[in-house]
């Protein structure tokens, strides 16, 4: 009997010590999985530089170069450029300053002194006094119309167009620009005139911004990213959402959207594109094939860094791969400068991109998950990985259309989003027609004046297009 008992309890001990070992085993994993979480930062990470703590460590600083601050030799200037003056002054000096002789002539290149003011600004006021006359024969009474082209809100276009720069390019709150008028034009106007004025200039920009989006989906390249956006309040919370970017060779264009699947893509890019696709590896472009994409190396660079600050199997793999994309990108520059043809560039890539594979491949089978869990999705989408060796007119990384989009990043933290459709239709069109005359090197100001004077006349109005030469 006692010896029943006693081979009872060393069963339930063993069934207990085996319990208690997969609940270490389950609990160490999660406490690596959230020491894992907790080592993310910037350089390792999607996550964004203003994310890291400030124990995070910093990168280290480059050793004195001794040269002095700003441009060096052969650095090209970047000066400021003369304006046509309105008045020129010529000044001659009347005596010696050494001797006190009398002096005479011209001097073949006097220096150039220029000075920029702006004259004390007053707004140009128009009163449209509309007289209403009742008809003496039949007792009808008749107001008189407005002129066509005069804006029915009371602000003339330039200065509806400013306002509406303000808030899309400078990122200015409704009141600043309620008091910048008061301040500089002596005008005032009420907030709920500012988002008025807005919906005016979105709907004179509906055209230009169409024709822009179908010029994208016609594009050879294409570069997209998304990054989080609010949209309305819903149960006393703001309602996520989503903003879009498409960077073509000649229009950048934006999309507000309350998904962040591939259906957005779609509608940027059209359902049948076969152009070339820069991207990260984000499943909304999986639509895309694989050949005709090109991930951005910067994100792998950041997956490479995880491997080694994970400090696990992967850490070796990790620094391998870090160097060689390093060499890749030195080469890359030289190729963009013009130090290195194409053909040489594919040359010095092959034993590199054979390395690469093969060190991907290692990392898909040590034993730690999640290094090997990052590289078996790497080379889900090899063919997409060296897209740039092979094609010209596409870069290595997603830069370009990550730098597109920090500005709709910081018009989102000083907003905090929109409120309505309407709102991020303004949004969406003004952050276009920004970001596509900047690229163009045309004037905003102009283009956006003249769009919404073509909208009061009901004609054709300008286009985001370049003008074909």
């Amino acid at each position: 009997m006692r010896a029943r008992q006693l081979q009872q309890l060393a069963e339930r001990l063993t069934r207990d010590l085996a319990a208690a070992m997969d609940r270490i085993e389950q609990l160490e994993a999660e406490v690596a999985a959230l020491e894992a979480r907790l080592a993310e930062n910037s350089s390792n990470s999607h996550k964004p530089p203003s994310s890291d703590p400030p124990e995070s460590e910093r990168p280290q600083k480059k050793e004195p170069s001794g040269l002095k601050p700003g441009g060096q030799p052969g650095h090209p200037k970047h000066e400021r450029r003369f304006l046509p003056p309105d008045r020129t002054l010529v000044l001659k000096p009347k005596c010696c300053a050494n001797c006190n002789h009398v002096l005479h002539g011209d001097d073949a290149r006097p220096e150039r002194h220029q000075v920029v003011e702006i004259p004390r600004v007053r707004p140009d006021v128009t009163d449209y006094w509309l007289h209403c006359l009742v008809c003496p024969y039949c007792g009808e009474a008749t107001r008189a119309e407005l002129p066509p082209g005069v804006p029915h809100r009371g602000f003339g276009p330039r200065l509806t167009a400013m306002i509406a720069i303000c808030t899309g390019k400078f990122r200015m709150s409704k009141r600043m620009v309620r008091e910048l008028l008061a301040d500089f034009l002596g005008v005032e106007l009420s907030l709920g005139s500012v988002s008025n004025l807005e919906q005016e200039i979105s709907a004179s920009l509906a055209a230009p911004d169409k024709q822009a989006r179908a010029e994208a989906r016609k594009a050879a390249v294409a570069n997209l990213d998304e990054t989080g956006w609010f949209q309305g309040v819903a149960d006393g919370r703001a309602c996520r959402a989503w903003l879009w970017v498409g960077v073509t060779a000649l229009v950048t264009v934006f999309k507000i959207a309350f998904s962040r699947g591939d259906d957005v893509a779609k509608e940027m890019l059209g359902k049948d594109w076969r152009g070339l696709l820069g991207s990260d590896r984000w499943s909304g472009y999986l639509w895309v094939p694989a050949k005709l994409r090109q991930l951005c190396w910067s994100h792998l660079q950041r997956d490479f860094q995880g491997f080694i600050d994970r400090k696990d199997a992967g850490a070796a793999l990790g620094g391998r791969l870090l160097a060689l994309s390093e060499q890749m990108f030195a080469w890359w520059h030289r190729l963009r400068h013009g130090a290195l043809s194409r053909a040489t560039f594919r040359r010095y890539m092959a034993p590199v991109r054979r390395e690469i594979i093969s060190l991907l491949r290692e990392a898909e089978a040590c034993p730690a998950p999640k290094t090997a869990g990052m590289a078996k999705q790497i080379l889900k989408l090899q063919p997409a990985l060296f897209t740039f060796v092979d094609r010209a007119g596409i870069e290595p990384t997603n830069n370009i259309a990550e730098r597109a989009i920090r500005h709709g990043v910081m018009y989102r933290k000083t907003s905090f989003g929109t409120q309505s459709d309407a709102g991020s239709r303004f949004v969406e069109r003004i952050l276009t027609t920004i970001a596509t005359l900047r690229q163009q090197k045309r004037n905003v100001l102009e283009f956006v004046t003249a769009a919404y004077q073509a909208h009061l006349l009901g004609i054709q109005p300008p286009s985001l297009l370049p003008a074909k030469r």
